[in-house]
């Protein structure tokens, strides 16, 4: 069974970014040939997969710390664990870059990366994707397309998004295995 975070990804974040496949259609046709304000919804698209990919990971950690704590003997302190480990999590403030998501699950004592990648080798180039996906929302969000890492480009594409989509789409699906495993492990618990 999926955390209430997978869930929200699968089917409020799928119905969100299937609308703004649609409005990239609707605008810009299904044809070949040049379309006009499709690189304003590229980079919408760029901003809404980044922020809905950001409330996963947040979603996720926060079912985990709540399982962490959950158990009846933790009633007295819960309030102060659940506010430390929950407050000043970079995933509240910042992208889900592979930096920020490490950062805030190492401090429920659970290295996400290294348990992902144990599962194959498809985890880096997905980490990879993510990171570029987080280069472009940037770019976008703060009107700064002179970066090296770009390429010196300023226009991203659909094909671009959509690989992107995929890479977060299997990081999701990833982490909340991992979680699930890492929390059983700790707890003896099923979490969700």
């Amino acid at each position: 069974m999926p955390s209430r975070s997978l869930r929200t990804w699968q089917v409020d974040g799928r119905r969100a970014l299937d609308e703004i496949e649609a409005a990239h259609r609707a605008v810009g046709g299904s044809g070949r040939g040049r379309r006009f304000a499709v690189q304003q919804i590229n980079q919408a698209y760029v901003v809404l997969l980044s922020s809905h990919f950001q409330r996963f990971c947040r979603g996720l950690h926060t079912e985990c710390v709540e399982h962490l704590i959950g158990a009846p003997q933790y009633a007295a302190i819960r309030l102060i664990v659940y506010n430390s480990l929950v407050n000043g999590r970079k995933l509240n403030w910042g992208n889900a870059n592979a930096g920020n998501v490490g950062s805030d699950y190492a401090r429920l004592g659970l290295d996400i990366w290294s348990a992902v990648d144990a599962a194959g080798p498809r985890t880096e180039p997905r980490r990879q994707k993510l990171e570029q996906l987080n280069l472009w929302r940037n770019a976008v969000a703060h009107f700064d397309f002179d970066k090296p890492r770009l390429g010196g480009r300023s226009e991203v594409t659909l094909s671009e998004v959509r690989e992107w989509r995929r890479a977060c789409n299997a990081l999701a699906l990833d982490f909340d295995r991992v979680a699930r495993a890492y929390l059983i492990g700790v707890t003896g618990l099923t979490p969700w």
